[in-house]
């Protein structure tokens, strides 16, 4: 794996290469944690520079914990100008990561009593006006106030110095987005009324707050608000991409967006800063659970966001994350309260998202799913699809809820009537039912983790895990995020012939055939050079085709591979291949007839300039939820395009997501 991963560090880049990965030995120094296994560090470090071989880049600082574990590296250049590296001690901007730091400073006083979660958010910040509806700090913290973002380029784009006064001016009179409760608002301004709070509440600048109840107990001894005029010399110089080639940022003063995205801090804080919230050093457990526990609107729909935190299952991981993007900075903070693990990314390069969280999955392949590669299912089959999206989704609610309940602070809902919910699930899934409509069906499907709908997929998901866990023992949990769904669901069919399982809580007979013919099926769609490395991290990908087509010929489900091969093809013709590059664009769609993206870039290519608007896409391909790897967090909320030259004047340049 490791000389597959390392072959692309031959690819040209359009920025400076890679600096020699350095480790703090000051953290290092005063931390009790110990280093990984050479052979992991070698590993890591790998997946990161393949990672950064595929495009340009400037500055990258990456940081692990697992357990009592510890590995931070810094890559590229902080300063291209002066050539100065990054390490794990350089500074980023943290971006809407702020409003993490916020929320706990929210909670902390929440626990002392000076705050009221459900009190009007007016009692606290009297000097906000009174709008149509009133809405409370709870509702703030998810992202449920109705409190609007930044709506133009002339609301994101300050450059002046602003105190708390002049932050809240700046939307004090903008309407509500929405009835508070009944939708969600990704809102930095509504986090800048959350800092408003903490000061009233707390008697102290929000600044010199965090100092002292967030950053200090945390150990973030480099973490401060973002100030120009303060920084020091290991400040990263931020950059974005014009025409392929790295320009300086433009400016922004974040002291507009103070509490929702405002301060600075190293890899290295952001570490401690998981670490304390994973240990309960900052908020008590109980404080962490409700921090952790999605919220949903008033119509009982999950939001995918605490408080502070977005909370989302993935493929029976309980992640708990945040990104942030704004000029000069791409950030993102990853934890798992139930595997003990937090990364930390932070690069001074604007737009990098994406690949921050392909490395945080490589990350997390390596540490916990044995390096192999997480791939979805491809469906040929539209009732198929939806099959197998139950499945699917059983496993990523049940495992990820049980574990999180009982590895980490976290809670079920109540399971109520069992029978009940496992004659419902096998409704759901229904072949017949499903080929009435597969795209009801699915959405049906999507939705049967709600409140709304009872929880049903974590209730029968988390009692799976349960039943798992008491059959086979504790050890077997871990094995299924790396051998998939079908495993998790036979393995429970096979534990219920050991219990025994009452008939009532084994599933229909014709969703157990359906299972087990998925497994068999998907077990033979696998080519094993390609279960530890990704398609496009290959050397030479064309050699590995006459396998990769052998495998999924003739097969009704076999991984999907359109994201490796459209990057295959990017990459062929960024080089001015357009034959092969056409040749893999062909391919992708004969592997994946139901993929419209493979479609979409497949037109583009033959017909250059123009676009293809695909056909109504079937239930196989509609997008997924909580099972992809999705953004944490919109850190494209708010996002206009950038197309004029880096001369422009601040005002007129669009605006930038950020917190």
């Amino acid at each position: 794996m490791r000389a597959l991963l390392c072959a692309l560090l031959v690819l040209c880049l359009t920025a400076p290469t890679p600096a020699p990965a350095r480790t703090s030995a000051a953290a290092a120094s005063r931390s009790k944690d110990k280093p990984f296994p050479a052979e992991v560090q070698r590993a890591l470090n790998a997946l990161v520079r393949a990672e950064l071989a595929k495009g340009p880049h400037a500055g990258l600082s990456v940081g692990v914990l697992h357990g009592d574990m510890r590995w931070v590296q810094g890559y590229g250049l902080r300063d291209i100008a002066h050539k100065l590296p990054a390490t794990p001690r350089t500074t980023y901007r943290m971006a809407s990561i702020t409003k993490s730091f916020t929320a706990v400073a929210v909670m902390q006083l929440v626990q002392e009593g000076k705050l009221e979660l459900d009190a009007d958010l007016r009692s606290w910040v009297p000097e906000y006006p009174e709008k149509q509806w009133t809405f409370t700090i709870r509702q703030l913290l998810g992202h449920l106030g109705g409190v609007p973002h930044y709506d133009g380029p002339e609301s994101a784009e300050n450059t002046q110095h602003l105190d708390t006064a002049g932050a809240l001016a700046l939307f004090a009179d903008k309407p509500l987005a929405a009835e508070p409760g009944t939708k969600f608002v990704y809102t930095t301004w509504g986090y800048n009324l959350l800092g408003a709070a903490v000061e009233k509440a707390s008697g102290r600048g929000y600044g010199r707050y965090l100092k002292a109840q967030v950053f200090g107990p945390a150990g973030m001894r480099h973490a401060a608000l973002d100030d120009p005029r303060t920084r020091d010399k290991q400040h990263a110089v931020g950059y974005r991409q014009y025409r392929g080639q790295l320009v300086p940022s433009h400016f922004l003063d974040v002291s507009s967006r103070f509490a929702g995205g405002g301060t600075r801090a190293s890899v290295e804080d952001l570490l401690a800063f998981g670490q304390a919230i994973l240990q309960h050093k900052l908020v008590p457990a109980e404080t962490a659970r409700m921090m952790q526990a999605p919220m949903s609107t008033r119509e009982g729909q999950l939001t995918d966001y605490g408080m502070g935190f977005a909370t989302y299952p993935l493929r029976g991981h309980y992640m708990v994350a945040h990104a942030g993007g704004q000029p000069e900075t791409t950030s993102l903070l990853v934890m798992l309260p139930a595997e003990d693990v937090v990364i930390a990314i932070a690069s001074n390069l604007e737009g990098e998202a994406k690949r921050q969280r392909r490395i945080s999955t490589r990350i997390l392949e390596t540490l916990l799913e044995d390096g192999l590669v997480r791939r979805d299912a491809h469906m040929v089959d539209p009732v198929d699809a939806v099959v197998h999206e139950g499945l699917a989704r059983l496993f990523t609610y049940g495992l990820s809820y049980h574990l999180w309940a009982t590895r980490g602070p976290g809670a079920l809902p109540e399971l109520g009537d069992l029978p009940e919910a496992f004659t419902r699930m096998s409704a759901l899934l229904d072949r017949a039912t499903i080929a009435q409509d597969p795209q009801a069906a699915l959405l049906r499907v999507r939705a049967a983790h709600q409140p709304r709908e009872g929880s049903l997929l974590i209730r029968v998901g988390a009692h799976m895990a349960q039943t798992l866990e008491k059959t086979l023992g504790p050890e077997k949990l871990r094995e299924y995020p790396i051998r998939g769904p079908l495993a998790f669901f036979t393995d429970y069919l096979a534990a219920c012939e050991q219990v025994p399982c009452p008939a009532a809580l084994r599933f229909s007979e014709s969703l157990q055939k359906d299972a087990r013919h998925f497994d068999e099926v998907w077990q033979r769609s696998q080519v094993s050079e390609l279960r530890r490395v990704r398609l496009d991290e290959v050397k030479d990908p064309e050699a590995l085709w006459p396998a990769l087509e052998m495998a999924t010929a003739n097969t009704s489900l076999h991984p999907d591979y359109v994201d490796e091969m459209l990057r295959i093809a990017g990459l062929l013709g960024k080089r001015g291949r357009k034959e092969e590059q056409l040749r893999w664009l062909e391919r992708t769609v004969a592997l994946h007839p139901q993929s419209a993206p493979a479609r979409e870039a497949l037109a583009k290519v033959q017909v250059p300039g123009t676009q293809e608007q695909p056909a109504e896409v079937p239930a196989a391909t509609a997008p997924r939820r909580a099972t992809d790897g999705s953004s944490p967090v919109p850190d494209d909320a708010g996002l206009l395009p950038v197309s004029r030259p880096p001369a422009q004047q601040p005002q007129e340049r669009a605006a930038e997501q950020g917190g």
